[in-house]
């Protein structure tokens, strides 16, 4: 046997099962971002969903409360807070999200936390432009999470 033949048939099988291992790393790095894309965009949706649901239930229980008591106006508003789960998904989001997404995701919690107290002091009073300026203070701190995670979706493609 040709030493050249033998030499060229090793080589071959290096090269072969090095590109093999390549590729197969390659693919695995481009699944993984996108599992972790994956993730992180339930995340975000998952966390702007509930924030969404808290503020419709202590809207909901400011509402059906106005001209209630104080004491029974701000419980079932503190109560509806509690069960959303804002809590556990705003700790969820701020472990596994990026780090700079957390001030986004703080900032959106925070105009919520706001509302809370306005709705469970009943002052302002619902429809009127004080509480409306503070409504709007949520709906941008969301629009400006929207587009943050959007983008941070979209930067590790």
């Amino acid at each position: 046997m040709e030493w050249g033949t033998l030499a060229g048939t090793g080589i071959g099988a290096l090269v072969g099962v090095g590109s093999t291992l390549l590729a197969d790393r390659v693919r695995w790095r481009r699944d993984d971002a996108d599992r972790a894309r994956r993730e992180r965009r339930d995340i975000y949706v998952t966390c702007l969903t509930k924030y969404r649901l808290a503020y419709e239930d202590m809207h909901t229980a400011a509402t059906v409360h106005r001209d209630g008591p104080h004491a029974r106006r701000e419980s079932a508003v503190r109560e509806a807070f509690r069960a959303s789960g804002c809590d556990e998904v705003r700790e969820t989001a701020l472990i596994c999200a990026p780090e700079e997404m957390s001030a986004v995701i703080e900032d959106v919690y925070a105009s919520l936390r706001e509302l809370l107290e306005v709705f469970a002091a009943g002052e302002p009073a619902l429809g009127t432009p004080e509480f409306e300026e503070s409504r709007l203070r949520h709906a941008r701190a969301v629009w400006a999470a929207r587009a943050a995670m959007r983008e941070e979706l979209a930067r590790r493609v």
